[in-house]
């Protein structure tokens, strides 16, 4: 009896240690991943923000889910650069069902969490390059902050085509010749709910002659066409002035800091079709981004554009759009709406560029 009451002692305390064991990594799992998803929800709050309040913020999240014992906010380290990691604990003293006949009443449970959060888009610059067409067109960037569903305007880029047209004689008789690419006026404003600031202003003239134009203006656009009524070739050269308000200033400077998507879409009213957005895999490949004013690849047929990768930290991206008026695939010289965007990174709220480092 003495033997088989060991015996069976031993039994119920190997299956309840068992039974307590299991009961610890379940429980262990379930505080790795709240600590995980809390973690990683502290990551979207501003630099500005107190170790002490992520902290309280950190424990709220735990518990919200169904994370049990308390949490430790262990690291927090924002580098000049945007780079930030964020490292933290959670432990729980767990009640046991069986181990107590072994004098042990609590198992202790803890967990470590740490991520790492890249340096991302807070400021795009936009600058007009060169617009032409004889479509008036516009073109917006559209943004939708951190827990919101609607976009909101950033920057608008208007342009209005001016149409010029070269009168020239042949004998008594005159001939009026349009210029073929066409320019105009084109408007940059940034965007603030219903205000908008001008920022940039280009205006493009155009002048014709029967004759080649010798020694142009360095960076004037020239052109030509010839007329069928009597066989002459019209010489066009259009030159572009560029304001900025004020005169030194950088273009369109939008803060995307607060965005948590970022996508552009261009109207044009007499084009097909009149809505271009980047986020859209039926038009983004009427875009073209690239290096330089020449190297623009043209955005593939079927793919959506993610502004915030569009844009290089602390480079030039040079982007342009077809409005319409030619069938694409087609070379960037057929595009008509050119400029380029600057980007500068640092810390951002986005939880998109957050990694689990542990």
């Amino acid at each position: 009896m003495p033997v088989v009451a060991m015996v069976v002692m031993s039994l119920l305390l190997a299956v309840g240690f068992s039974v307590d064991y299991t009961s610890a990594v379940t429980t262990r799992s379930n505080m790795q991943s709240a600590l995980d998803a809390s973690i990683l929800s502290i990551t979207t709050m501003p630099t500005t923000t107190s170790k002490a309040d992520r902290q309280t913020a950190l424990q709220q999240a735990y518990t919200a889910n169904s994370g049990l014992g308390t949490t430790t906010l262990t690291t927090v380290d924002v580098a000049a650069d945007g780079t930030a990691t964020f490292s933290a604990t959670a432990a729980y003293p767990m009640p046991t069902n069986f181990m107590g006949i072994a004098g042990i009443d609590t198992v202790n449970v803890g967990v470590d969490s740490s991520v790492n959060k890249t340096p991302a888009l807070v400021q795009a610059d936009f600058k007009v390059s060169k617009v032409s067409g004889y479509w008036n067109k516009t073109m917006t960037l559209y943004g939708t902050q951190f827990a919101q569903t609607n976009a909101q305007s950033l920057m608008k880029i208007d342009y209005k085509y001016v149409p010029y047209k070269y009168t020239y004689q042949v004998g008594n008789k005159s001939y009026t010749v349009t210029e073929p690419k066409g320019y105009g006026t084109t408007s940059v404003y940034t965007v603030n709910g219903t205000t908008q600031t001008q920022v940039q202003q280009q205006t493009c003239t155009t002048t014709g002659s029967t004759s080649p134009f010798s020694n142009p203006p360095a960076g004037s656009i020239p052109g030509s066409t010839k007329d069928s009524r009597t066989g002459k070739t019209i010489y066009f050269n259009t030159t572009c002035a560029t304001t900025t308000y004020p005169a030194n200033g950088a273009g369109a400077a939008i803060d995307v800091s607060q965005m948590n998507q970022l996508y552009l879409q261009m109207d044009v009213p007499s084009g097909n079709p009149q809505t271009l957005k980047s986020d859209d895999a039926t038009t983004s490949n009427r875009l073209y981004i690239g290096a330089s004013q020449t190297d623009m690849p043209e955005v593939a047929t079927g793919q959506t554009v993610d502004i915030f990768s569009a844009v290089p930290c602390g480079e030039t991206s040079y982007q342009a759009w077809e409005d319409g008026g030619n069938a694409v695939p087609a070379p960037v010289s057929n595009a008509d709406f050119f400029y380029t965007v600057t980007g500068k990174c640092a810390f951002n709220q986005r939880p998109s560029e957050t990694v689990m480092t542990q």
